[in-house]
């Protein structure tokens, strides 16, 4: 579905025709001088769509077959012979088998050169099919004309793709009325030995790190086109991959995109699989009373800072080594090691922003590597929690707070910012950011976020940067 140049079928030049000095007329693919068409009538005769050539000096080449090495280079050393310009050349290989597109402009004083001759004797020499087609200025114009329409990046991911996953992503681009330029597949080869657990559940009940799990698969669809419903998209999106039990992410296709160089994270449900302060209640045997001062909050009877106070006043009298108890059982999300591990190693700088506390949320930071932490701070006396935090408050407004104050003090623009969590408290600091990734979210949050991975684990993010599983070695 690339946007190639809009034009009448393609046809391949006889060699009966190219040869017809030689003794012996040889066809050497039983070409015929007629261009192919659903009917006799159909056909056209190969000599004026020759002359259309000749003067447009524009050819578009397609060859397609088993791929063996040497072939592009055998191809192109013909065309550096005659000193023909490229305009656009593609290529790509799945299993072995070879799909390659160039587009020429033969130079006015080689058009009467042999050019497609010794094409055709070099795609011979290698067993595979050469065609031509011929390309007039209208339609070359028209094309050029495309490469100025917006572009968009769909990614799709999952532990198992299926044709019904693809079709359904195609469907959805093709009712936007967009045009697919390129498709690649960004994560592993699936080895021949696993191919058997495609049909078996492996999920675990959470995502956290160790579990057994598939890894995940990953297509990436480079498309353009104007006009598009934004919100409209999104919610279908939303849709589709609550039913399909994919993730599916639609952005633009920009500088940006390939140039993010600070991220943020929620720690709570986000890089670990716990709400700590649910943890602690329940440990401390006043679970009921803090989750009736959380619903208090949700419905709107008290603010997020009071609600907080609250719950942290019911912790009073904990010792610090109880609360370390509770963090070695804390479990990491999966994917989020090496994520971190791979983005730091590329020059990311990453931050957590909790509305938990620093006991926690500083020893995950060392855990992991990482550059940043703010979060709460639990006043402790005589090796005892108080009941009390230290002001400010961390909540959604100091967090998009705090992040825009590191990026300045990095020198990173906002459009570089990424920053991901699950929770409503987290969606001021998503929209701040260049890229917004709601986690394993509520639904209110996937539906404010620019993006949403609910499938997968956090090092799925890779792919939505446009990061192959190859571009990393073995040791991250």
């Amino acid at each position: 579905m690339r946007h190639n140049p809009p034009r009448t079928q393609p046809w391949v030049i006889p060699i009966t025709i190219l040869l017809a000095r030689a003794d012996r007329a040889v066809d050497l693919y039983g070409m015929s001088d007629t261009l192919p068409g659903n009917s006799s009538q159909s056909r056209e005769p190969l000599q004026p769509r020759l002359q259309e050539a000749t003067r447009s000096g524009l050819l578009l080449i397609n060859i397609s077959g088993v791929d063996r090495p040497g072939i592009t280079r055998a191809i192109t050393e013909v065309l550096a012979h005659y000193n023909v310009q490229i305009l656009d050349m593609g290529q790509s290989v799945i299993h072995e088998s070879l799909s390659l597109g160039i587009l020429i402009r033969i130079p006015p004083e080689q058009q009467g050169a042999p050019v497609l001759k010794d094409l055709l004797f070099r795609a011979h020499d290698f067993g595979i099919p050469i065609n031509f087609t011929p390309i007039d200025q209208q339609s070359y114009d028209r094309w050029v004309g495309h490469g100025g329409l917006p572009r968009y990046i769909v990614t799709l991911l999952g532990r198992d793709l299926r044709a019904g996953h693809v079709h359904q992503v195609t469907r959805l681009i093709a009712d936007q009325g967009l045009n697919i330029n390129s498709i690649r597949r960004l994560s592993r080869r699936i080895p021949g030995g696993e191919l058997a657990d495609l049909d078996q559940s492996m999920e675990p009940e959470k995502p956290v790190e160790g579990s057994r799990r598939r890894p995940p698969v990953c297509l990436e669809f480079q498309v353009s086109g104007a006009d598009v419903d934004f919100s409209g998209l999104k919610e279908t999106l939303l849709s589709a991959t609550s039913e399909l039990g994919v993730d599916i992410a639609f952005q633009k296709d920009d500088l940006y995109r390939r140039n993010r160089r600070l991220i943020a994270f929620d720690m709570d449900s986000t890089l670990i699989q716990a709400e700590v302060i649910d943890e602690l209640a329940r440990e401390a045997g006043v679970g009921e009373e803090v989750s009736r001062i959380t619903e208090s909050a949700m419905r709107g009877e008290i603010d997020f800072n009071e609600s907080f106070k609250r719950r942290v006043g019911l912790l009073k009298g904990m010792s610090t080594e109880f609360l370390e108890g509770i963090y070695e059982r804390l479990p990491v999300t999966e994917g989020a090691p090496h994520l971190i591990k791979v983005l730091k190693s590329i020059g990311y700088r990453t931050v957590i922003l909790s509305g938990g506390f620093t006991f926690f949320g500083e020893r995950l930071r060392k855990r992991l590597g990482m550059d940043y932490i703010f979060a709460n701070e639990l006043v402790i006396r005589d090796g005892h929690v108080t009941g009390e935090v230290q002001e400010p408050i961390v909540n959604g407004q100091r967090k998009a707070q705090l992040l825009a104050e590191i990026a300045e003090k990095e020198g990173v623009r906002k459009e570089q910012v990424i920053a991901v969590g699950d929770g409503a408290n987290d969606l001021p600091m998503l929209g701040m950011a260049g890229l917004g990734i709601a986690f394993r979210a509520k639904p209110v949050v996937r539906k404010e976020a620019d993006q949403a991975i609910s499938n997968l684990g956090l090092d799925a993010i890779l792919y939505l940067l446009g990061y192959r599983h190859e571009d990393f070695p073995d040791e991250l």
